[in-house]
């Protein structure tokens, strides 16, 4: 079975800047109460009329151009988002429009901040059974629309920006150089500790104006709990990748994890041994992205020269499902 590599990686953030001290004008905080719990200075925000299946174009363009291939030479898309452009159909569809493309496959996946590392397990599978020669994976997501900006809905609203990343998947030439595993998991008993309850199928109506005024469409997360989980999960996940490809830490150049809180990643390099070097942030300047914030990590790394021909990279998420997993690959 031959294995699979990333051929390019792009990312797109919007132009808007929204720092700390901004949020003031909506709800009672300051910049050291959102860093201490956080970390996060700054983060992106869409304008109007601008949308996840825009930033995830963009992105694309970037990724192709990285890849040194057309928008025709992609086969399949697998798209992750827990922001649709609408609530059908999915978002797919629209980068696909967007990029002019037809005929070919067009997939969405909703596994929220894990939702990066599902799609390229999905797209690692379809190349290595050898359907397709180039996928591409996408993460974006717009929640500035969708946040609770008040007192009331602070705890959630400062952490969540706007951004997208994107990856071209291929088939490599190296037996050893490519992704050498994916692994995921799942735990729906603990899913209303991260979720937006409302619209939901299962309601008549799926949303009323009560529930509008009592703030059920906005989302909800229970802290501590999704803390203590991360930072169980996270971990777990990384030796897991290690194990299966008969590798130590020491191996391990780079982890790159979701940035869902900076507190959060600091505990799973603390628990990990890793030093600051092999580890990657940037959820201080752009916030929780969730599907998009691995691969814009990632091609931040990529820009800067950390991650180059040899490295050994290991991406890790954890999120609302609860969900986690991870990646390890060999640049």
């Amino acid at each position: 079975m031959r294995r699979s590599r990333i051929l390019g990686v792009g990312s797109y953030v919007p132009a808007r800047v929204v720092k700390n001290d901004d949020l003031r004008q909506w709800m009672d905080t300051s910049n050291e109460w959102i860093i201490e719990r956080t970390g996060i200075e700054e983060r992106r925000w869409v304008e109007p009329g601008e949308g996840p299946a825009e930033l995830g174009t963009r992105a694309t363009e970037r990724a192709l151009s990285a890849a040194g291939l057309a928008a025709s030479d992609i086969q399949m898309i697998v798209l992750a988002t827990l922001s649709p452009h609408h609530e059908f159909p999915g978002t797919a569809v629209f980068v696909q429009r967007q990029l002019g493309l037809s005929g070919i496959p067009a997939l969405d996946i909703r596994q929220q901040c894990t939702g990066f590392i599902y799609g390229l397990s999905i797209a690692d599978q379809y190349i290595k059974s050898g359907m397709y020669d180039r996928i591409l994976v996408v993460g974006t997501e717009v929640h500035s629309t969708g946040l609770d900006l008040s007192t009331a809905g602070r705890d959630v609203a400062v952490i969540f920006g706007d951004g997208a990343g994107a990856v071209v998947v291929g088939p490599s030439d190296e037996e050893r150089r490519g992704i050498l595993s994916t692994h995921l998991h799942a735990d729906g008993s603990l899913a209303e500790m991260l979720w937006i309850e409302k619209p939901g199928s299962q309601f008549h109506p799926r949303i009323t104006a009560a529930d509008l005024a009592e703030g059920r469409h906005y989302p909800k997360m229970q802290g501590r709990q999704v803390f203590k989980h991360a930072v169980t999960r996270m971990p777990e996940a990384v030796h897991e990748a290690l194990a299966a490809n008969q590798l130590a830490l020491s191996d391990l150049d780079l982890l790159i994890p979701h940035q869902a809180n900076l507190r959060i990643s600091e505990m799973v390099q603390k628990i990990l041994g890793l030093s600051d070097d092999r580890v990657y942030n940037n959820i201080q300047r752009y916030g929780n992205t969730t599907a998009a914030s691995i691969p814009l990590a990632l091609d931040e790394c990529i820009q800067a020269g950390r991650v180059k021909p040899g490295t050994t990279v290991c991406l890790c998420a954890f999120g609302a499902g609860f969900t986690w997993g991870s990646a390890l690959i060999r640049w």
